[in-house]
């Protein structure tokens, strides 16, 4: 069965696109769930204007995440934790650690957002990835003090 995509699925394809797949993939996963449609004249017309309703709405969050980006670069996030011998934390600093830091600031970022690739367990200032949208990243300060 020819359908015609509705959101990007890993493995099959981009909004947009008419692919082939089985007929029972298609009638009990992608239609029900409202990630494609039966491909035809008038739904593929259906699928273009819904596709660039969804483009320009992701040029505006791109936008919206650089003008981010810029604010996120000049701010630092201070970050408490008790400390025990050799300036050693109790417990870490995590990635929804800094979310929250930054929430505090103004910023509205879910944990997955921080790339942190193992949690903070010194003293110490760090740089720390964030990634706002796909391709729009920036880093952020994040002192860890001692309370």
């Amino acid at each position: 069965m020819k359908v015609i995509l509705l959101q990007p699925v890993r493995g099959l394809g981009q909004t947009g696109q008419t692919v082939q797949v089985r007929d029972g993939f298609a009638r009990n996963y992608l239609m029900p769930n409202k990630i494609a449609i039966p491909a035809s004249s008038g739904s593929a017309r259906a699928a273009d204007h819904q596709k660039r309703i969804v483009d320009s709405r992701l040029v505006q969050e791109k936008k919206k995440a650089e003008e981010d980006a810029v604010r996120l670069s000049s701010v630092s996030c201070t970050i408490e934790r008790h400390v025990g011998e050799d300036e050693k934390l109790f417990g870490s600093v995590t990635a929804r650690d800094i979310a929250q830091a930054l929430t505090a600031e103004g910023f509205n970022l879910d944990h997955h957002q921080v790339a942190l690739e193992e949690p903070i367990k010194q003293l110490g200032v760090y740089q720390v990835d964030v990634k706002l949208v796909q391709g729009v990243e920036s880093k952020v300060k994040v002192w860890v003090v001692a309370k």
